[in-house]
């Protein structure tokens, strides 16, 4: 789907359920109401590959403005420090930071690059004691979430003119892109937030390919195995099949070692997804069938 600015990432799947007249459907990867892009929705038995949807970078496209800081790290939230729209922070010694140069902003985004520790957003869906850390932080509770292992794959400037600027980064799953915003802004000494948000691409799925909410329609529905492009593909045989989607784990010789423990998308003489397995002790395993065989 190629989800619109307004609705969640719910309103869009209950959408397709209407438009299917199915229940069996869930997204993978939440969109917050104001981002629109990319937004995989999974129906029926198909829904049981969201773990390895989820699992794969996501490619943004991401505005943010420097000199202001908000509660949410977002135009959601309220201004911190009383500052006001494109007035410079002070920086941590008490002078007011003069507008960084694009050479600054483009180091201070490559310094992000490869593996590293994201502090999640307050107002996050991070679960504190059993709850919703949005939850405490509506109630005005004081919230520090834990730091999380997150890894930039690739991140450039797109547009820079000062206090908005605009940047694309494929990162690791669970990376939240209006926590680069905001630490971009503290390494700039400026403070800074998240304007706007679209999502280009999941793993191989492009949001070129999405269809608008309107174009929901059963024509529209993509075949499990476009989801799993990131996997390597097992060819099996008709009564291998039958056995794998059995949940039976079918014994072959010369399994590659370097896909040991990997998931592996096997596939029928059809051209069909029959299960995700794993090479194990001389034997595919399926670990999550999609098509029971007879």
């Amino acid at each position: 789907m190629d989800k619109p600015a307004g609705p969640t990432s719910h309103d869009v799947v209950a959408r397709v359920r209407r438009a299917l007249h199915t229940r069996a459907a869930g997204h993978t990867g939440t969109l917050d109401p104001f981002a629109t892009g990319l937004l995989v929705v999974l129906v029926g038995r198909a829904t049981r590959l969201a773990r390895f949807v989820e699992q794969q970078a996501k490619t943004y496209c991401a505005t943010a403005r420097l000199g202001v800081r908000t509660t949410t790290d977002d135009l959601t939230g309220e201004e911190l420090d009383g500052s006001a729209a494109g007035r410079l922070e002070f920086s941590p010694g008490g002078r007011a930071a003069e507008p960084p140069s694009r050479r600054a902003v483009e180091a201070a985004l490559r310094s992000f690059l490869g593996p590293g520790r994201q502090r999640p957003p307050a107002y996050s869906a991070k679960h504190v004691d059993g709850e919703r850390s949005y939850a405490r932080a509506r109630r005005g509770e004081a919230v520090a979430l834990p730091e999380i292992d997150i890894v930039v794959h690739a991140v450039v400037l797109t547009q820079y003119d000062y206090p908005a600027l605009s940047f694309r980064a494929t990162v690791s799953s669970g990376t939240y892109v209006r926590a680069l915003a905001r630490d971009l802004g503290e390494r700039l000494g400026t403070g800074a937030h998240l304007r706007a948000l679209r999502r280009e691409a999941i793993g191989m799925l492009r949001v070129e390919r999405a269809v608008a909410l309107d174009a929901v329609s059963a024509e529209a529905l993509l075949p499990p195995l476009a989801v799993l492009g990131h996997l390597t593909r097992v060819e099996v045989t008709e009564a291998e099949a039958r056995a794998l989607g059995q949940g039976q784990a079918v014994r072959r010789t010369g399994g590659p070692a370097d896909l040991v423990a990997e998931p592996i998308a096997v596939v029928g003489p059809d051209d069909s997804l029959i299960a995700v397995g794993r090479w194990r002790e001389g034997a595919l395993r399926p670990e999550v069938v999609l098509e029971a065989q007879g």
